[in-house]
């Protein structure tokens, strides 16, 4: 399923132009002559922002960075995996991989350890968009239309049944439709073969429906409906509430309520070298100036704006390019370290449960898999997150 997504893709690969003459790169920063990242589909944010970004290095310090776009979270961390990849401009479903649930807690998976090197929080919201020939105003008023599923990405997935959940919805209240791919969902708004789908209001695909004759609109999620948040936050734990000023039909004249939480997060597997890791944020940090107004969304990966005490924790050669930053406190350096044996207890248990014979039917297995994933949480004292 993995190779099929991949081929739906536009581009396999999308390489940055080349220039003539190389840039002396800087002394402490070394990155090899070419690199693989992993995004979301072409022209989403998640992928814009991460073409940016290739463009610096490319420019200041001659790596050429391949992004290759990918449609579900599945899709985008395979090639880290096979070590095809160096890093991935990932969404939530960072959490759902480490976490090892959803499609992460089928057999071939299991917890990932994912680490972040930056993630971005900007002027943008993360909700569900409605066509606006719908007529829909308010998140309730989604009872009995078509909401946008991609196959493989829990992340979308749960997205859309949070913000379902702050109007007193669930699946069973709507007509789910599936999609190979974030792209091909959004191109389904456009065809009128769903309603609704899960984005980032500053994605190329929102702003195409806003343009087109169904129109986009974006049902508010107000910070003083404290019922409607509490609700959202069961089904999302990881979303904060956030006055979107930037994205379609959207401004900082026309604000709109919504919800949000850092994306894209860059992240390696916790066995990437430090030094490379280390390299690549360096990067990162000292040539934001040289893309932070190239695209949407890239103003927020500024090493000052860096959401602290997340869910995931920060690969160490990354914490040190936030130290030599000045951003890291021993906050910080406590919480980060109780994420990593987070991310040990997890392993452990994972290990465990197939050690014992687990079940050859997947759901079984599933099942079993989050007994014992509780199990191993709760002896550790640790929150489970998925009760």
């Amino acid at each position: 399923m993995i190779r099929r997504i991949l081929m739906l893709s536009p581009a396999v690969f999308t390489s940055l132009s080349l220039i003539a003459i190389a840039p002396a790169p800087a002394a402490d920063v070394k990155l090899p002559p070419t690199m693989a990242m992993t995004a979301y589909d072409t022209g989403t944010s998640g992928f814009n922002i991460t073409v940016a970004v290739g463009k610096m290095m490319k420019d200041k310090y001659g790596s050429d960075v391949r992004v290759l776009p990918a449609g579900n979270d599945v899709a985008r961390l395979a090639p880290l995996r096979s070590k095809r990849a160096v890093a991935s401009a990932m969404g939530v479903g960072t959490y759902f991989a480490q976490e090892g649930v959803f499609e992460f807690g089928a057999r071939d998976w299991g917890p990932q350890p994912l680490q972040a090197l930056l993630s971005s929080v900007d002027c943008n919201g993360i909700s569900l968009g409605v066509a606006a020939d719908t007529g829909v105003k308010g998140i309730k008023d989604l009872k009995g239309k078509r909401i946008g599923f991609v196959v493989g990405s829990p992340a979308l997935n749960q997205n859309a049944l949070a913000v379902l959940a702050f109007g007193g919805l669930t699946r069973d209240d709507v007509k789910i439709v599936e999609f190979a791919g974030y792209g091909a969902m959004w191109k389904g708004l456009l065809n009128n073969d769903t309603d609704a789908a899960i984005g980032a209001t500053i994605s190329g695909p929102a702003k195409e429906l806003e343009t087109s004759p169904r129109g986009l609109v974006w049902p508010p999620l107000p910070k003083n409906d404290k019922a409607g948040w509490e609700r959202m936050n069961k089904i999302g734990s990881y979303y904060f509430p956030l006055l979107a000023t930037c994205g379609a039909g959207i401004s900082p004249q026309k604000p709109v309520e919504l919800g949000s939480y850092p994306y894209p997060i860059y992240v390696v597997y916790a066995s990437q070298a430090a030094d490379l890791v280390h390299s690549i944020t360096k990067a990162m940090i000292d040539g934001y100036d040289d893309y932070k107004d190239s695209t949407p969304g890239a103003s927020g990966l500024g090493a000052a704006r860096q959401t602290k005490n997340w869910v995931v924790p920060v690969h160490a050669g990354a914490v040190k390019a936030l130290k030599e930053a000045g951003q890291w406190t021993a906050e910080q350096e406590a919480h980060n370290n109780a994420l990593y044996k987070r991310q040990e207890v997890l392993a452990s248990a994972w290990t465990e449960y197939n050690k014992g014979n687990p079940p050859s039917d997947d759901k079984a297995f599933l099942d079993g898999w989050m007994k014992a994933r509780a199990a191993a949480l709760a002896k550790a004292k640790m929150p489970n997150g998925f009760e």
